[in-house]
């Protein structure tokens, strides 16, 4: 089982779809990543050499930014909207949609379960 970037890469699928379980890595980056160390898409993980993982490692330490400095970069962004209280932060705060979307119905995933309101029967 290959270990990039903190991730452990399922051996038996192609080294594009492997990749994408990395977070900041997605279908686009995969393929860039396997044409700048020269490896076919149709290769699988499990038939890569141990100089092509260390060749993908680099590459990806070299030239992405992924896991726990992405998810920092992130935190860091919400945070700093937050902390400006523009329209943007205050919805993060709230745990609201951010994007404009509808909250009257739907929005759930956001707002969590709803909550029965007391002495609202029609």
């Amino acid at each position: 089982m290959a270990r990039i970037a903190g991730v452990n890469i399922p051996t038996n699928k192609r080294v594009v779809i492997g990749l994408q379980y990395i977070h900041g890595i997605g279908p686009k980056k995969a393929e860039q990543i396997c044409a700048a160390v020269n490896i076919p898409p149709e290769r699988r993980v499990n038939e890569l050499t141990d100089s092509e993982v260390i060749q993908i490692r680099e590459t990806i330490d070299r030239d992405h930014v992924v896991e726990g400095d992405l998810r920092r970069n992130v935190a860091m962004n919400i945070k700093r909207l937050m902390d400006l209280g523009n329209y943007r932060g205050l919805r993060h705060r709230r745990g609201l949609p951010v994007h404009g979307q509808r909250t009257h119905t739907n929005a759930r995933t956001r707002k969590g379960p709803a909550k029965p309101i007391a002495g609202k029967k029609k």
